[in-house]
């Protein structure tokens, strides 16, 4: 998953970056809310994390620009004022969560696998697909309830694939999803890792688990419990 960090505190902002690198999350930082405004418009991304007192563009000015320019990522706010009158200007403007400063990385991280998830329409941190699970929080793939051992990158490519499961994803977005801006777009490690994946996941394609679509991208196939059954 990919993260949008605004934070102009660079010693905050590079303490919750190894916390959400730790994670296995992808992150872009910005330290003004006009390079997170740019930011926010140019890349796509899962979440974004933006603190209310940045400077250039404060950080309701940027969320409600944000919201203005029809980008719906969920955006967990950073504030250190706790009036409540606070908080509810962050969420009027577009916000899904908030945390209130000082706070603990380890609740930042958990509050925001949260709304990736809610924001995908998933309520639980364990994700079912046939045989094949995921469980967010401690980061374990399973089928048929037998641990798939997967590298970080295979993870957060079968991790996005479960969260949009049917869904046609070209090379461009799944790369977006998984890596920095400044990854090669053209290169071919998306390929590599959907091979990976199919090698460990479903070898003998018995359920034919990532599609390939020439000329669209890939697509994981909605299981049912029938066809698990096979």
């Amino acid at each position: 998953m990919r993260i949008l960090l605004v934070e102009d505190d660079i010693e905050l902002q590079t303490n919750l970056k190894q916390h959400l690198l730790d994670a296995n999350y992808t992150v872009d930082v910005a330290s003004d809310g006009e390079i997170g405004l740019f930011q926010g418009c140019e890349y796509r991304y899962d979440a974004g994390i933006i603190d209310v007192g940045l400077p250039k563009m404060d950080g309701i000015a940027l969320i409600t620009t944000l919201r203005e320019k029809e980008i719906d990522f969920p955006i967990l706010i950073l504030t250190a004022r706790d009036s409540w009158q606070d908080k509810v200007e962050g969420l009027d403007a577009g916000a899904d969560d908030y945390l209130t400063k000082p706070f603990q990385p380890e609740e930042l991280v958990a509050r925001l696998k949260a709304l990736i998830r809610r924001s995908a329409g998933k309520a639980s941190p364990l994700i079912h697909n046939g045989p094949f699970s995921i469980n967010t929080s401690s980061l374990e793939v399973k089928k048929d309830e037998h641990l798939i051992t997967l590298s970080g990158s295979e993870y957060k490519l079968f991790e996005y694939f479960m969260l949009h499961p049917g869904e046609v994803k070209s090379k461009t977005v799944l790369t977006e999803h998984i890596y920095d801006q400044d990854f090669d777009l053209d290169s071919n490690v998306i390929e590599v890792f959907i091979r990976r994946l199919r090698k460990k996941l479903d070898p003998d394609n018995q359920y034919g688990l990532i599609e390939t679509l020439r000329g669209q991208g890939y697509r994981l196939a909605t299981l049912t419990t029938d066809k698990a059954s096979k």
